[in-house]
């Protein structure tokens, strides 16, 4: 019974350090997003979306839009899914005409990256404006 103990907790222990591996702080998330979005309370315009880790635990991240000269530095909290995530992808929430980037996926990742929600998408949320979420596939380069 102690053997399987010490396995579940090293099994746990490893798991976040081996998402972490599959995106160190070289690789890049790239997707073309085809509208304006929101990180915190900057407006991302729409074009081609980097995303690049600053630390090496992912729970800060850095989200370029070269065409449009726009880096920001955000945070992320790393989540626990079910399974794995198929594709590399980022997430939304849409507000009506309002967009959100919500987290981001890694491929044979079950690690959800989730980004802090802004005043504003709460603001939109406590007003019960309905909302829709929209994933964009990336790739990782």
């Amino acid at each position: 019974m102690k053997t399987v103990t010490r396995m579940l907790a090293l099994t746990l222990t490893i798991l976040p350090l081996l998402a972490v591996a599959q995106l160190n702080s070289s690789d890049r998330i790239v997707t073309q997003v085809p509208f304006e979005f929101m990180v915190g309370n900057k407006a991302v315009p729409a074009g081609e979306c980097v995303v690049t880790p600053a630390t090496m635990d992912l729970k800060t991240l850095v989200i370029r839009n070269g065409e449009a000269s726009v880096s920001l530095f955000t945070t992320a909290q790393a989540d626990e899914t079910k399974t794995a995530a198929a594709n590399y992808a980022l997430v939304f929430h849409k507000y009506g005409n309002r967009t959100f980037l919500w987290g981001m996926k890694i491929a044979g990742s079950r690690i959800l990256y989730r980004l802090p929600e802004s005043k504003a998408e709460a603001e939109l949320r406590a007003q019960n404006v309905p909302a829709t979420e929209q994933t964009l596939l990336a790739s990782r380069r």
